[in-house]
């Protein structure tokens, strides 16, 4: 039996509710594959480090405005049933927690978990386009002949397919966190790409040979915008499609029903599309140029010192919780220049993070506590999945988290040397070197780099094996 199977589940569940304050505090809760997830109406009750010492927890965080206890896959779910049992409280979804936790938080915050909510839906049509564009690449490199088949030409056009109409990706994502209609949504994204608009991506070739930008005269010809498509944009994308959520769910609520289904549709998409191409695109693309010229100028500072400071901070940013609105970055850069150079710093952090988490396992030879938490852990973190070791490691020892964010910076200031750019986005780690193909070994310096600078400062300054409290009660008595 494994020492899962040990576990009293029901003591568990029944010390949880007492470290977050109790009955009284609890207003929901629910699970996914490995944590328990509660929302509280007083953070200040938690007793985290308390919680931390249960049975079978792996990790404690905050975030999202959600108190995240993880226990990992096959227990989490038993708990959970305890825990429902001994609380009172109704059984519901992850979608229901969310809902309660966003009534929490404040607009900021609001505004970056409204973003996860786009984007992480999207990740894997992103992940598995970029890959095959990243497996292309490697091969053709390999093989140069390749290039000329007919069976490359035919993936070569799966792989820039999610790119390609990326709007309408967005769009209908966006209009299910918005609340709207996913199909209305969905229309909007096609509008911003309409085939009747000039592509986006050959405007610059078409100045080049002094051909004219087609125009429309808009507003009762008060001025004349471009008639461009938004191909590889991502914020004026989300912004029409909220405000076309915003007609939408106003239009319900005032339009008799039964010319609902004819008057609702036809305003939303009519007003918010119209906006869209004369007012919210032409603004909003315009900012979003300039955010992703800012973030390119940082990481090409001289002697990578921008790359190298954002290395550092990124894993901070992963504890606030505002790490989402980086796919906006990743996406404009991809759209932008064919790669996108903030990945790789990403993966850098996440490594630095993993190999911290590792020295504090090898160290804590007499903690197995720690050791069954710390390896498994570090290996998720350079698999990109951060949380268990961030947030149930090195946090919990602020020093390892400093070691593994210096790690991160190191590693960070590498990429910016070797100028990597990465295929696609929301694959960092151990396997974005499948989004590296084309500079393959200059990854696997810069990740070495980031690994070995967090492992080493760790070993000597970061974390001292502390030993478990049973065999500090035993050596006191």
């Amino acid at each position: 039996m494994t020492g899962d199977d040990l576990m009293n589940y029901h003591e568990a569940a029944v010390q949880v509710l007492e470290k977050i304050g109790g009955k009284e505090n609890l207003i929901s809760g629910a699970h996914c594959a490995t944590r328990l997830r509660l929302v509280v109406k007083d953070e200040k009750s938690i007793c985290k480090e308390e919680i931390e010492e249960i049975e079978g927890v792996k990790g404690v965080f905050i975030a999202q405005g959600q108190l995240q206890i993880i226990f990992g896959t096959g227990v989490v779910n038993r708990v959970y049933e305890e825990f429902v049992a001994v609380s009172g409280i109704e059984t519901a979804t992850k979608e229901d927690v969310k809902a309660a936790a966003g009534q929490k938080m404040n607009p900021f915050k609001k505004a970056i978990k409204v973003l996860g909510d786009i984007f992480v839906p999207i990740i894997p049509a992103i992940v598995a386009t970029g890959l095959l564009m990243g497996l292309l690449e490697g091969f053709s490199t390999l093989f140069p002949a390749m290039a000329n088949s007919d069976t490359y030409k035919i993936f070569h056009m799966f792989s820039n397919t999610a790119f390609t109409f990326l709007p309408i990706l967005i769009a209908t994502s966006a209009a299910k966190a918005f609340g709207g209609n996913m199909f209305l949504g969905s229309v909007i994204g096609m509008i911003m790409i309409h085939p009747d608009l000039m592509n986006a991506w050959s405007v610059a070739s078409a100045v080049e040979a002094g051909e004219a930008i087609p125009k429309f005269s808009v507003w009762f010809g008060l001025y004349d915008v471009n008639a461009v498509g938004y191909q590889g944009h991502v914020i004026p994308v989300i912004i029409s499609v909220w405000l076309m959520c915003f007609l939408e769910k106003r239009l319900h609520k005032i339009v008799p029903a039964s010319i609902d289904l004819f008057v609702t549709p036809l305003v939303s998409v009519g007003v918010s599309g119209y906006l869209a191409l004369t007012a919210i695109g032409p603004v909003f693309s315009q900012l979003e140029t300039w955010v992703l010229d800012g973030v390119q100028w940082l990481i090409a500072v001289p002697y990578g010192i921008g790359a190298f400071l954002m290395g550092g901070l990124y894993s901070s940013t992963v504890v606030a919780g505002v790490h989402h609105m980086y796919t906006i970055i990743d996406l404009g850069q991809l759209s932008q220049y064919g790669v996108t150079h903030w990945l790789p710093l990403a993966s850098a952090a996440n490594m630095a993070q993993g190999a911290a988490c590792l020295a504090v396992g090898l160290k804590s030879r007499g903690n197995q506590k720690m050791r069954s938490l710390a390896f498994p852990a570090a290996l998720s973190c350079m698999m990109g999945i951060t949380e268990p070791a961030i947030f149930g490691v090195n946090l919990r020892h602020i020093k390892v988290f400093i070691c593994g964010s210096i790690g991160g910076a190191c590693g960070a200031l590498m990429t910016s040397i070797f100028h990597l750019g990465a295929t696609a986005t929301g694959v960092t780690g151990i396997f974005a070197i499948l989004l590296h193909l084309n500079q393959p070994v200059q990854y696997i310096v810069s990740m070495l780099v980031a690994m070995g600078v967090a492992f080493l400062l760790t070993w000597i300054f970061g974390y001292k094996a502390e030993k478990p409290a049973a065999a500090k009660t035993a050596s006191n008595a």
